[in-house]
C-alpha cells in the first residue's frame, strides 16, 4: 500500500466518513485499504459470514426491470 493511494483515500472520504469526521483521516484510509486489501486476498476474512460475488450481468433490480 502506498503512501500515495492512502494520502487519495484520505482525501476523498464517503459522505458518511465526513459526516462523522475524522481526528486522523490518513490513519482512517490506511486502515479502510488495509481492511479491503484482506478481503481481496481473503475472502472469508469479511465480517459477514455471508460473501456472495457477482458478475456485472447479474444486476439485481429492486422491482423494476431495465428497458
Amino acid at each position: 500500500m502506498t503512501d500515495d493511494r492512502i494520502g487519495r483515500r484520505a482525501a476523498n472520504l464517503f459522505p458518511e466518513e465526513s459526516a462523522t469526521g475524522s481526528a486522523d483521516p490518513e490513519s482512517q484510509a490506511e486502515a479502510v485499504l488495509a481492511e479491503s486489501g484482506e478481503r481481496e486476498y481473503d475472502p472469508g476474512a469479511t465480517p459477514d459470514p455471508f460473501l456472495e460475488k457477482r458478475h456485472s450481468d447479474e444486476t439485481v433490480y429492486s422491482g423494476n426491470t431495465p428497458h
